[in-house]
């Protein structure tokens, strides 16, 4: 059974960082992309960011480009996302998951998902 589990979210003032991390346990992630996606109350679950196994591939979303940054440690089996210059429309529940094959920009296309951890930016 795949498991991952998201770190690293919390409060944050308006123009800081945070740095979420998602720790995948359960089978190798050999060829195995991984995205981020984020969920805002009343609002559709929308895609933040995507890599592939070996980071050659990269997406962000156009509202993060240039704030947030994504890379993977594959022998640790981590991906992390760096939100930097943080704004109060990034409050959202920050989920990762995970797929086999190369990134994607649609959540339908993932196979298995972390639980979420709360990213919270005051004004």
């Amino acid at each position: 059974q795949v498991q991952l589990v998201e770190s690293g979210g919390g409060l944050v003032q308006a123009g800081g960082s945070l740095r979420l991390s998602c720790a995948a346990s359960g089978r190798t992630f050999s060829n195995y992309a991984m995205g981020w996606f984020r969920q805002a109350p009343g609002k559709e679950r929308e895609f933040v960011a995507s890599i592939s196994w070996r980071g050659g591939s990269i997406y962000y979303a156009d509202s993060v480009k240039g704030r947030f940054t994504i890379s993977r440690d594959n022998a640790k089996n981590t991906v992390y996302l760096q939100m930097n210059s943080l704004k109060p429309e990034d409050t959202a529940v920050y989920c990762c998951a995970t797929r086999r094959g190369p990134p994607a920009g649609s959540s339908w296309a993932y196979d298995y998902w972390g639980q979420g951890t709360q990213v919270t930016v005051s004004s």
